[in-house]
């Protein structure tokens, strides 16, 4: 594979990684000013502004990772890594409108809890394959860690 054909793929990660968190900010940017401030949440949450920065972060981290597998080889050989890549992205994006659009604390929560198996599922198959990529993916791991923790707390914070 020609070097400029693969840093013109990290680009397309990239743009793909970002576009799904711009997915979810469609409907989760108007409701941070609106429904989620008026919810209770546990003194921990962190502030609003620590979101937008840390996400992206994580999706450049996830699209590096998901370029790092596909490099050596190509779509073909990196094809079912990259479909649980693929899963657990669509399951990040529809997190946002269950949570943010619908509402829907308790689905949410169960969501999440599939997402997260999701994103173990594709950092240990990134991680067999490459390192760095599993690596890549960890601190994504880590946040959604936290973000079912802080799901769950607002869940029954909330529940009436």
């Amino acid at each position: 594979m020609k070097e400029s054909v693969r840093w013109i793929g990290l680009v397309v990660f990239i743009v793909l990684c970002v576009g799904a968190g711009g997915l979810g900010a469609i409907v989760t940017t108007p409701e941070i000013d609106g429904w989620y401030k008026t919810i209770e949440k546990p003194s921990w949450n962190p502030p609003d502004y620590v979101f937008g920065p840390v996400w992206t972060t994580l999706y450049v981290m996830m699209a590096t990772a998901a370029w790092w597998i596909w490099r050596p080889a190509g779509l073909r050989a990196a094809r079912k890594p990259l479909v649980l890549f693929a899963v657990q992205l669509g399951l990040n994006v529809a997190w946002s409108w269950i949570f943010f659009g619908m509402h829907q604390l308790g689905l949410a929560f169960g969501e999440i809890l599939v997402l997260w198996l999701a994103i173990l599922a594709t950092t240990v198959a990134f991680y067999r394959r490459s390192r760095i990529a599993g690596w890549l993916m960890a601190p994504y791991l880590a946040w959604v860690s936290f973000a079912s923790v802080l799901n769950f707390t607002i869940w029954q914070l909330n529940a009436s």
